[in-house]
């Protein structure tokens, strides 16, 4: 993954006060509407954030038994556990063992974009409130689930990022007041698929965004004029299977038919199709078929 730039880093106070301290940051991937997702790994030491001007959803992979806030050192944390900093939080924090963790960094504006578009809610009303150690299985399964992907994988990116979006949508809900929690829910409950026309026009889009170019949930909302929210839902239920899973699909149709119909060497197909190089390309056929990309190329002669 490429890093972040000078002015992206200035806009993440979380993630470059991590940078300065003694945490190492294993690996990172831009997702969809200005989300960022990394993976850090701390040996130990002091950390203050004052007011860092974005939200930070943290999840604990391993350790944090002894991670805790200065003014709370009986309060610690563990495997699996949440912290939620808000854009205007402060916190002293002491880690004392070491910790591995996730982080999303997810923006003011793009918090207040999706209470809008999936609440049909004021902005200001819908806060992120501070968490700390907190126990939610949806968020600990959500973090055990992006931890398991491959981040250097492109065709990876657009499930991470669901996975993503969802645990988003998850905490605007937990934010929403009950009434409009049960409204958000019932619309789900209640959507049936897509229009034709905008089927057509969802997987066209897909199709033409195979080759490695990024795809992600709110980019494909944005086609079917849905909140990812709904749209997510809306495409299993016409399509029986979940975006990054059509997706997939296609990478790999698109893959065999350069394979039987073309000379093009590996990594030129791995291209056109949208993964990262002809070892990515490879194991994805083979674990789709069975068969080595040569192998089929043999078959189709």
């Amino acid at each position: 993954m490429a890093d972040l730039t000078a002015h992206a880093t200035a806009d993440l106070p979380v993630f470059d006060v991590l940078g300065r301290s003694s945490a190492r940051r294993e690996r990172e991937v831009a997702l969809g509407q200005g989300l960022r997702l990394v993976q850090w790994h701390n040996h130990g030491g002091r950390m203050d954030y004052q007011r860092p001007g974005h939200h930070t959803l943290s999840v604990y992979l391993q350790g944090g038994h002894r991670t805790h806030l200065v003014d709370t050192p009986g309060d610690t944390g563990s495997p699996g556990c949440h912290c939620i900093l808000p854009a205007e939080h402060e916190s002293r924090w002491n880690v004392a063992s070491p910790l591995r963790f996730v982080h999303l960094y997810l923006s003011a504006d793009a918090w207040a974009d999706r209470v809008v578009r999936l609440l049909d809610a004021e902005p200001r009303a819908i806060t992120l409130e501070q968490r700390i150690f907190g126990a939610d299985a949806t968020l600990a399964t959500w973090a055990q689930g992006v931890a398991a992907r491959d981040w250097a994988d492109p065709t990876e990116r657009l499930r991470i990022d669901t996975l993503s979006q969802a645990a988003l949508d998850h905490l605007v809900l937990q934010a929403a007041r009950p009434r409009q929690r049960e409204r958000a829910e019932r619309e789900a409950r209640a959507v049936g698929g897509l229009s034709g026309a905008t089927r057509r026009r969802v997987l066209a889009f897909i199709d033409a965004h195979l080759d490695g170019t990024p795809l992600t949930l709110p980019q494909l909302a944005a086609e079917a004029h849905l909140s990812e929210f709904h749209f997510a839902r809306m495409f299993r239920t016409a399509m029986g299977c979940t975006v990054h899973d059509w997706v997939a699909a296609r990478r790999l149709a698109r893959a065999r038919a350069l394979l039987r119909d073309t000379a093009l060497p590996l990594a030129d197909v791995a291209a056109a199709c949208g993964y990262a190089h002809a070892s990515h390309l490879s194991r994805h056929v083979k674990a789709a078929t069975g068969a080595t990309p040569g192998q089929l190329r043999r078959a189709a002669c």
